[in-house]
């Protein structure tokens, strides 16, 4: 497994890279051999975290500030990767988010925002990163969904349906490209504990128990839970999956009586 998992002379980019999944995935693939890109909107947190990563792994970590919803910031991103690593072969669309609110006083800026960062940033990336896989005919595209993408939540209409739209779009990606041997998958998750998630609970007044009420594991996950899965698919020991989507949300949530 260790062999299956050597990404060694790999070079992968990681979106919403300075904090959580994102800072978590970039370690654990840097600690497995790839050199990594990590890019956000800010500077310091990418600092702090592409400074960590490179002492404590070996791996180069280069920060490239980045708006994915914006093109031209996303050309340019794929394109000093290349520059500066020589290529890519692993792509993981991080970056996402929303504010919860009710269906009924959605704003449309509040929809159109949600599937800007939650989809149009994928199909930028995927598809300038894209370009270099498809030459080079192999590479691993690992998209992050949630949970709310495949069972939904209320106060959350246009973010559940943004990531169920990521999930379609990784779909359809594994079809078209996956005769060229480029894989996608995407993971779709549940409530985790990153620092911005556990604060955020808490100016929220949300309880992190009340989250994972009904859940098996009966807590919420760490990111580098997450970054785990996402290793799992960017190697070669996920050689021969492709277009799907995993839950790593702590377990399936079902009614009926306690045993």
């Amino acid at each position: 497994m260790n062999s299956l998992c050597d990404l060694t002379g790999r070079v992968a980019i990681v979106t919403g890279g300075g904090t959580g999944i994102g800072a978590a995935t970039a370690r654990v693939l840097a600690q497995h051999g790839a050199d990594v890109v990590i890019a956000a909107r800010t500077l310091e947190d990418l600092e702090r975290t592409s400074a960590a990563v490179e002492g404590s792994t070996g791996s180069r970590c280069l920060s490239v500030p980045t708006d994915v919803r914006d093109e031209e910031q996303v050309v340019r991103m794929v394109q000093r990767t290349v520059d500066e690593l020589g290529r890519v072969d692993i792509l993981v669309n991080n970056a996402g988010g929303t504010r919860m609110g009710p269906l009924a006083t959605l704003p449309t800026k509040a929809w159109d925002a949600s599937f800007d960062l939650n989809v149009r940033s994928a199909y930028l990336c995927t598809r300038e990163v894209g370009h270099h896989l498809l030459e080079q005919r192999s590479g691993a595209i690992v998209n992050i969904s949630s949970g709310a993408g495949v069972h939904g939540v209320k106060g959350g209409a246009h973010y559940a349906s943004s990531k169920a739209a990521l999930q379609m779009f990784t779909t359809v990606t594994a079809a078209e490209w996956g005769p060229y041997g480029v894989r996608a998958n995407c993971i779709a998750v549940g409530p985790i504990a990153s620092e911005r998630a556990v604060e955020a609970w808490r100016v929220a007044g949300i309880e992190q128990d009340a989250l994972s009420a009904g859940t098996p594991l009966g807590r919420p996950g760490r990111p580098d839970e997450v970054a785990n899965a996402i290793l799992f698919f960017a190697s070669d020991a996920a050689s021969y999956i492709t277009g799907q989507t995993l839950a790593v949300d702590g377990g399936p949530h079902l009614g009926g009586i306690d045993t």
